[in-house]
């Protein structure tokens, strides 16, 4: 049966010229793809491209890839830890109440995705007014991570009232979707009781693999050499990455110049590392480079690397972008990450060492660098079949669809 299907998220990235989009535009693309009726509610914040000054306030309309999307006009922001952040969730959800509804299609499903995680809260009341199914959809566990992450206090006023919030929506929606493959476990604690949850991951679409073939600048080409092993970071260079770990290990093997550190991203811890470590002649900074240059300067890679702190958030697992971008390179990877394992165990395409553990990392990279270049395009390749196995988006789209038509009625 064709259903009607909203979905509703302040952060959805519609796909342009260059970026295929976010995961809930590419399931949402595929979903229109089966014959389904989409509607997308989403911010201009990510949407530079479409957003449109003639509604200042308001919304601009359009259709692509046979998807309906509205895009709300809200409050903007450069810093995401701020406040000013808190009040683009709020603008959005006052922009969202307020919109005349009565020319769009009644939904049949609505999906509310984080965040932010405001958003729930209209969700429930357009369930109630249109007596239809609603799915809550949760890419990021909030106020879960504020706290182990974000050094926030769970008595803080913001997470108590997150809290509820997250409780409330649990409590109300029909199913419950996750990117981590345990999240069932977390709604259980926080209702006491189970319900149904099923993970949809993040994903890939085939055509990621032509941007391999990408030129990047010939400033970037020259600076990778043969005789070299690489050891390559590509993403924000903030708290979240945990990065102490890869520069302690960097300082470690100093006065190894063959074995290279290579970082290529801009965040706000940036300028700290540089003047810590700026000194070490093993480290090699790159700015922060387009989305669809990516897989070209990860062809330059001999391992790639990612970390995350030691946090109960990542006891639900993860799959996050930057695993799957790493996996599509088919580069062995070097991760530190002591949560519930997933993809890369899966997939035996590289190493999972403890979180923060900067001596297990150098050891790492000593034995990896100890391989042959066989031995370790094996590894990669290993990353890049299982992700082209599991992860495609048409494959993604149609177990979600599947469990949104099989999971009772509405």
């Amino acid at each position: 049966m064709k259903k009607k299907i909203w979905y509703i998220s302040k952060y959805c990235e519609i796909g342009n010229k260059d970026s295929i989009g976010s995961r809930g535009w590419m399931l949402m693309k595929n979903f229109a793809k089966k014959g389904h009726e989409i509607l997308i509610i989403t911010s201009d914040h990510q949407n530079e491209l479409y957003s449109n000054n003639y509604y200042p306030k308001l919304k601009k309309i359009f259709k692509k890839d046979g998807v309906k999307i509205i895009l709300l006009n809200t409050f903007k922001y450069s810093i995401s830890k701020s406040i000013s952040r808190i009040i683009s969730w709020f603008d959005f959800e006052i922009n969202l109440l307020s919109l005349n509804k009565k020319f769009l299609p009644k939904p049949d499903i609505i999906i509310v995705s984080s965040l932010s995680l405001l958003t729930i809260l209209n969700g429930i009341l357009l369930k109630k007014k249109f007596r239809c199914k609603l799915v809550f959809e949760i890419r990021d566990i909030w106020p879960l991570t504020l706290i182990e992450e974000g050094g926030f206090s769970q008595y803080n006023p913001f997470i108590l009232i997150l809290g509820l919030i997250e409780r409330v929506g649990y409590k109300n929606s029909d199913l419950i979707v996750g990117t981590m493959p345990k999240l069932s476990e977390h709604v259980e604690k926080i209702l006491g009781y189970p319900k149904q949850v099923k993970c949809i991951p993040m994903g890939i679409e085939r055509s990621m693999l032509k941007d391999k073939k990408i030129k990047i600048p010939g400033y970037i080409k020259r600076r990778f050499k043969s005789d070299h092993f690489d050891v390559v970071f590509m993403g924000t260079i903030g708290i979240t990455n945990a990065l102490d770990t890869f520069f302690k290990a960097a300082k470690i093997l100093e006065n190894n110049l063959k074995i290279r550190f290579i970082i290529v991203g801009d965040g706000s811890l940036r300028k700290k590392y540089l003047s810590i470590y700026g000194h070490l002649a093993n480290i090699i900074y790159f700015p922060k480079i387009k989305k669809k240059q990516v897989q070209s300067f990860l062809t330059n890679a001999d391992v790639v690397y990612f970390s995350v702190f030691k946090s109960k958030v990542w006891n639900y697992g993860q799959s996050l972008n930057k695993v799957i971008d790493y996996m599509i390179s088919a580069k062995p990877i070097i991760a530190s990450y002591s949560g519930y394992p997933s993809m890369i165990n899966e997939s035996n395409c590289g190493y999972l060492i403890p979180a923060g553990d900067h001596y297990s990392l150098v050891h790492k990279i000593r034995k990896m660098r100890e391989m042959t270049i066989i031995e370790r395009k094996t590894m990669g390749a290993r990353g890049l079949k299982w992700v082209l196995k599991n992860r495609l988006y048409d494959k993604l789209s149609r177990d979600y669809l599947s469990f949104l038509l099989k999971s009772g009625s509405k």
